[in-house]
């Protein structure tokens, strides 16, 4: 008793203690807890109570005006039923009206027709009757004549025809005399301003080509041994060589200026380099190949350069430097283009056309003979198809395909290419013509003139130019002169192509020749 109490006795009270003490503790604080979450939950349910009524006098105030809105509305829609009602009522007494209107116009419509049927058969039968007096008066008629319905008529038609003819040639002359005064005119003046303005020299193409050696010796090596050099010259540019007396030069021809260009280009490369043997003819014409494409494309870029045209595809430009070496009648088609697009050109301005449009249409008219010697076809239709491949204006294609009458002109342009294109080539020296078409012709003229009725002779003159027609006096009078004229001039129009105008000139004379003895 002494020694007092054990610690382990103490620290194990201690914690029995502490023990007790925290389950005290732990139960007044839940017992708080549960106190604040009851004081929570009747604060929450007292919110939901009033939230609850504030949506219910909500939802009453909307019901209450919901039910305003829809009485309103159908009210609205009671009136629009009543006043839909009564419009239907209204169009219904009018259609009832209408009905009414109708079957009277019915009854009406129905009493005319059966009056009309008793005039038509009224008329029927007088018509009838008039037909019976006429064929009576007719046969009278034909007794104290002598002549049938038929004979008469044709006998009246006849002399109408023959008056009629008379009157249509005298009209014809007068109306042909004015215009021809007042176009003549006007035609020559346009044309005399546009040829002055434009002044350029002839160049006919030739057939040969003449080729300067610096010495006769130079002749010699060309020829080759055996003549090998000539013919392989011959073969690779397909040109034939003419080595006739003529010191120092050689003759190359061919109707192709092409080919006679290139092989004259090559043989003076020859010259100028000295090897001239057959493989170093090949190596030297290949390369002249190649160079003359350039030029080509040179040729056509000079030719639009000076008419000032510009938007031109290289494809397109590279046929027109083409045009250089062909020829039409000896004449450089390349020059006559540029030619047809100046002369073009001019006459635009004098009228007031597109100048650089007639200028284009005039440079392309004949674009199509860069090719017609490579593909099938007319140069017309190979132009016009070129054109339209590349995109040209309507007017350039309608050009093409119209400048030699094969198609109608539809703009003022075209026909201003076809007229510049008859006067390039009908100039004093611009074309050679072989003797052979020239007479034929002249007798195609003379023969269209020979075949009219009524003519005696027919001479043509002035080189095809002037056609000469006799006729005889005592079966073609003055006005009949002036139809002949007319439908000569038509035939040769339809039926022969010709450069320039031919006149036609009708003479008709009356001599009367007495001897006095």
């Amino acid at each position: 008793m002494g020694r007092g109490i054990p610690p382990i006795l103490l620290a194990i009270i201690g914690l029995f203690v502490g023990i007790i003490v925290m389950i005290i503790f732990n139960y007044i604080k839940r017992m708080l807890d549960s106190k604040k979450i009851e004081n929570m939950a009747l604060k929450a349910k007292e919110e939901a109570d009033k939230l609850k009524k504030e949506l219910i006098s909500e939802a009453k105030e909307e019901a209450r005006i919901f039910k305003e809105e829809t009485e309103k509305e159908i009210k609205d829609r009671k009136a629009e039923l009543k006043e839909t009602e009564e419009r239907l009522l209204q169009r219904e007494g009018n259609m009832d009206k209408r009905e009414e209107l109708i079957q009277k116009r019915e009854i009406n419509l129905d009493e005319r027709e059966n009056n009309l049927v008793d005039k038509q058969k009224e008329i029927q039968d007088e018509k009838a009757k008039i037909e019976d007096i006429k064929n009576e008066q007719v046969e009278l008629l034909e007794k104290i004549a002598g002549y049938s319905k038929k004979e008469a008529r044709d006998l009246v038609l006849k002399k109408v025809e023959e008056m009629m003819n008379l009157e249509i040639a005298s009209y014809i002359k007068d109306r042909e005399t004015e215009a021809k005064l007042e176009a003549d005119k006007k035609a020559k003046n346009l044309l005399v301003e546009s040829m002055q303005k434009y002044a350029s020299d002839v160049a006919n193409e030739q057939t040969v080509t003449v080729v300067e050696l610096p010495n006769d010796e130079m002749k010699g090596r060309i020829i080759g041994r055996e003549g090998r050099n000539i013919r392989s010259i011959e073969a690779v540019t397909g040109v034939d060589l003419i080595i006739d007396d003529t010191p120092e030069a050689i003759v190359l021809s061919s109707f192709d200026p092409y080919r006679r260009e290139m092989a004259r280009v090559t043989i003076e490369t020859l010259i100028k380099d000295g090897r001239i043997h057959p493989a170093r003819i090949e190596e030297v014409y290949d390369k002249v190949s190649k160079d003359m494409k350039a030029k080509i494309l040179e040729y056509g870029n000079n030719a639009l350069f000076e008419l000032g045209i510009t938007k031109v595809e290289p494809e397109l430009v590279e046929f027109l430097g083409k045009l250089h070496f062909r020829t039409s009648y000896g004449q450089n088609v390349l020059e006559h283009s540029i030619e047809v697009a100046q002369l073009a050109g001019l006459m635009a301005s004098e009228i007031g056309e597109n100048v650089a449009l007639a200028k284009r249409a005039g440079l392309f008219h004949d674009i199509g003979k860069a090719i017609d010697h490579e593909v099938e076809g007319s140069h017309v239709d190979l132009g016009v198809n070129l054109a339209t491949k590349y995109h040209e204006n309507d007017v350039v294609i309608n050009t093409i395909a119209s400048h030699h009458g094969d198609t109608e002109a539809t703009s003022v342009i075209a026909s201003l290419v076809a007229i510049a294109d008859a006067l390039s080539a009908s100039r004093p020296g611009a074309r050679n013509d072989s003797l052979e078409n020239y007479v034929q012709r002249l007798q195609e003229l003379e023969s269209i003139g020979n075949n009219m009725e009524g003519v005696d002779k027919t001479f043509a003159m002035q080189a095809g130019r002037e056609l000469r027609v006799i006729v005889k006096p005592e079966e073609i009078d003055d006005l009949g002169s002036v139809k002949i004229a007319r439908d000569i001039k038509n035939q040769i129009e339809e039926t022969m192509q010709y450069p320039g105008t031919i006149k036609v000139i009708v003479i008709r004379e009356t001599r009367s020749v007495e001897e006095a003895k």
